[in-house]
């Protein structure tokens, strides 16, 4: 039997998941995009509105990196990536992240020096069907609009990011049920400004530029530790993905096993494990190796593909007995 490496192929009810997932990123992308040109077209001078148009312009990212790891991932290994493509999903994991962190701390940045200047930020009239009318209604009546159906959207997504194992898809999600968030602070400091409180514009901007920055900087974390291979993580960074314990228990249910463990890294929404295994007597056959690698990957698709290596002893990273400081620096 010959070794295969980088399956790329998913179960047919995940298949439908994954179709899924990427009409609802289109389907966000068409809503932002309206988002964004209704938010531009009522700013004005409001540090809020500047704030909440910019965090929609970033949500442009995690959708957008979505869509281009899908494409990315399904291409078969070769001989210059014999892993495989799966880790298009942790980069563009890290770049939109990265692209939160940047500008959460410039909208940071800017919206405290408005607030130590004591900027008052004008917000004029406007003439809508025959009758004056304060921009600020009408900010007001823009945010509390565009807030709805990312909030719904985000709610769908998490559900697939589970079943799909996609932190991009998750931490899209994440963003998007927050953004009532954001709105309701618009709302706020565009109210403040009509009762008189000039200060309250610049603290809602600072407000969703913190928001923005901690988005950035908990998805920014995830993304480095995952491709700095640390152990394999559920979809939300939660805990230790329970998918680690079921190989190790499948291994040491077999008969010529004695002891086994396993290491296992996310490859983006894929694991490639390494699973050391202690035979009982003496090394089994060929077949029997290929055998209990064929049963790993069989537990479950998200096992991408697996390397068997029979060991003397198991290493102290994987559960074996971890030696003494003297021995471990010969």
């Amino acid at each position: 039997m010959t070794a295969r490496f980088g399956r790329t192929e998913l179960p047919e009810d995940l298949e439908r998941v994954l179709r899924k997932a990427i009409r609802l990123q289109w389907t966000t992308l068409a809503i932002l995009a309206v988002s964004v040109t209704l938010v531009f077209l009522t700013m004005g001078n409001s540090q809020a509105m500047k704030a909440a148009w910019i965090e929609d312009m970033l949500s442009f990212a995690p959708p957008l990196a979505f869509l281009i790891a899908v494409r990315i991932v399904n291409k078969p290994p070769s001989e210059g990536y014999p892993y495989g493509y799966h880790r298009a999903t942790g980069v563009g994991h890290l770049v939109a992240a990265v692209a939160l962190c940047a500008m959460g701390t410039f909208l940071l940045i800017d919206s405290g020096m408005g607030l130590l200047k004591g900027e008052h930020p004008p917000i004029g009239s406007v003439e809508l069907l025959g009758q004056t009318v304060w921009l600020g209604w009408l900010m007001m009546a823009v945010m509390a609009l565009t807030a709805v159906p990312p909030v719904i959207l985000g709610r769908i997504k998490i559900k697939l990011a589970k079943d799909l194992h996609n932190k991009v898809l998750y931490a899209d999600a994440d963003m998007n049920k927050a953004d009532w968030m954001t709105a309701v602070g618009s709302i706020l400091g565009v109210a403040g400004i009509g009762i008189g409180l000039w200060w309250a514009d610049a603290a809602a901007a600072i407000f969703i530029a913190g928001s923005i920055l901690h988005d950035g900087w908990k998805n920014m974390r995830g993304a480095v530790t995952d491709l700095m291979d640390t152990r394999a993580m559920t979809f939300d960074d939660g805990k230790p993905h329970p998918l680690i314990g079921k190989v190790d228990d499948y291994l040491r249910g077999l008969p010529w096993v004695e002891s086994a463990g396993s290491r296992v890294r996310d490859q983006g929404h894929v694991f490639h494990v390494e699973a050391f295994v202690v035979p009982r007597d003496q090394l089994p056959p060929l077949q029997a190796l290929e055998a209990a690698r064929d049963g790993c990957i069989d537990l479950d698709w998200k096992i991408q593909d697996l390397v068997m290596v029979p060991v003397a002893e198991l290493p102290a990273e994987v559960g074996g007995r971890r030696r003494h400081q003297s021995e471990r620096s010969l």
